[in-house]
C-alpha cells in the first residue's frame, strides 16, 4: 500500500490492528501501532479499546493498563465498556483492588456500574471466596435497582458451595427461581453435590426431582454426585437402585460411576457383590476400576 505511494490512515490501522489482535498476535499488533504513531497518526478511541480488549482477552492485564494509561496522557476518555473490559481482566486475574480503585474512577468521571460491572464484580469476589464482598456487591445492584441475572446468581451459587455454605446456597437458588431465573444443570448440580458432601443425600434426591420437574433432564454426573453421597454412607442397596434408575432413563454411566460403586461396595460390602452386579448390569470397567478390584481381593486374602 505505501509502495503504491497511498498511506493508510487511522481507519486502516485500526482495522489490522483489530485483525492482529482477534489473532492473538498482540506483540504485532502493538508493532502495528507503534508504526502508526510514528508515521505522525494520532490513534482514537476505537483504536486503544481494540488493542486494550486483546490484552484482556488474552491475560496480558499489565500491558492492557499500560495503553490504558497512554491513552488517557493523550486526552482520551473511556468510555463504559472500556471500564468493564478492564475491570473483568483484572477480577479474572484476582487483582480485586485494581478493579474496585477503576470503579471509583468511573464514579469520578461521571459513570455509573452498570450490570456488567457488578456481575464481573461478583464472580470475581467469589472466586477469591471474598463472599462478604461479593455480598456486599448484590446489596449495592439491589439498591441501585438493577437485578441479578443467571451469571451473577450462579457466582454466589458456586461461592457459597465451595465455602461449604450449602444451606445459603439452596436459599439463593430459591430466589433465582423466585426471580424468574432457570438455573442450568451445573447449578443444580453444585448445590446437590453440596447437600451430599454434608451426608443429607435425602435433600440432594429432593433437589433432583425438582430439576425434572422444572425440565431439566439429569446427567450422569449429577447421577454421581448422588451416587458417591449413598456409597459413602453404606447405602449400597439404594445406590444400586439408582443404577437402574440411571439405565431405565438412558443415561450411560461412565468410568467414574463404575469406580464409585466398586469403593462404596469394597468399603462398606465386598468386591463379590459388586462383582455380580457388574455381571447383572453388563458394566465394562476400565483400569483404575480393575486395579481396585485386584487390590481389595488380595487384601481380603490377606486378611483371611
Amino acid at each position: 500500500m505505501v509502495e503504491s505511494g497511498m498511506q493508510p490512515d487511522v481507519y486502516t490501522y485500526s482495522v489490522l490492528i483489530n485483525a492482529l489482535s482477534k489473532e492473538s498476535r498482540l506483540d504485532d499488533a502493538k508493532l502495528l501501532f507503534d508504526e502508526m504513531c510514528g508515521r505522525g497518526l494520532v490513534p482514537n478511541d476505537v483504536t486503544f479499546t481494540i488493542l486494550i480488549d486483546g490484552h484482556c482477552k488474552n491475560g496480558r492485564i499489565d500491558f492492557a493498563m499500560d495503553i490504558y494509561q497512554q491513552m488517557l496522557r493523550r486526552g482520551l476518555k473511556p468510555d463504559l465498556i472500556m471500564y468493564n473490559t478492564l475491570i473483568n481482566g483484572l477480577s479474572k486475574i484476582g487483582n480485586l483492588k485494581g478493579a474496585r480503585k477503576l470503579i471509583d474512577e468511573m464514579y469520578a468521571r461521571g459513570f455509573k456500574p452498570d450490570k456488567v460491572t457488578y456481575t464481573t464484580l461478583i464472580d470475581g469476589f467469589c472466586k477469591e471466596g471474598d463472599l462478604e464482598s461479593a455480598f456486599g456487591i448484590r446489596k449495592e445492584m439491589i439498591e441501585r435497582g438493577i437485578k441479578l441475572d443467571n451469571v451473577a446468581f450462579t457466582a454466589l451459587i458456586s461461592g457459597l458451595c465451595r465455602g461449604g455454605n450449602v444451606t445459603e446456597a439452596e436459599r439463593t437458588l430459591r430466589e433465582m427461581l423466585k426471580e424468574g431465573l432457570k438455573p442450568d444443570d451445573a447449578t443444580y448440580t453444585m448445590v446437590i453435590d453440596g447437600f451430599c458432601k454434608r451426608g443429607n443425600v435425602k435433600m440432594g434426591f429432593k433437589l433432583l426431582k425438582e430439576m425434572q420437574c422444572d425440565g431439566h433432564v439429569p446427567s450422569v454426573v449429577t447421577y454421581n454426585v448422588l451416587m458417591n453421597g449413598l456409597c459413602k454412607q453404606g447405602q449400597l442397596k439404594n445406590a444400586d437402585m439408582l443404577l437402574d434408575a440411571m439405565l431405565n432413563l438412558g443415561v450411560v454411566p461412565d468410568d467414574i460411576t463404575y469406580n464409585i460403586l466398586l469403593e462404596g461396595h469394597c468399603k462398606h460390602g465386598n468386591s463379590e457383590d459388586f462383582d455380580k452386579l457388574r455381571s447383572e448390569k453388563g458394566l465394562v470397567l476400565d483400569y483404575a476400576s480393575y486395579t481396585t478390584l485386584v487390590n481389595k481381593t488380595l487384601k481380603d486374602r490377606q486378611n483371611r
